[in-house]
């Protein structure tokens, strides 16, 4: 579920949710966290994690496929 690139995005954007809050207690760097993503199907789901985290995705070619903008 997601392509790397699709993945890479959504963390960018949580990133910077998260940093709006102007929360004291995040970090001043990366901030680090994982989501969890169910798809309609038992199988489909997803894990994204902060952009720093994984330094080199594994690509799955069946999620790089349905990456409309690839």
């Amino acid at each position: 579920m997601f392509s790397v690139r699709q993945k890479r995005e959504i963390s960018e954007a949580v990133q910077k949710i998260l940093r709006e809050t102007d929360h004291p207690e995040l970090p001043n760097g990366e901030i680090h966290f994982r989501l969890q993503i169910s798809g309609k199907e038992s199988w489909s789901h997803a894990d994204i994690y902060n952009n720093g985290y994984i330094l080199t995705p594994i690509v799955n070619p069946h999620n790089e496929r349905q990456d409309p903008r690839d």
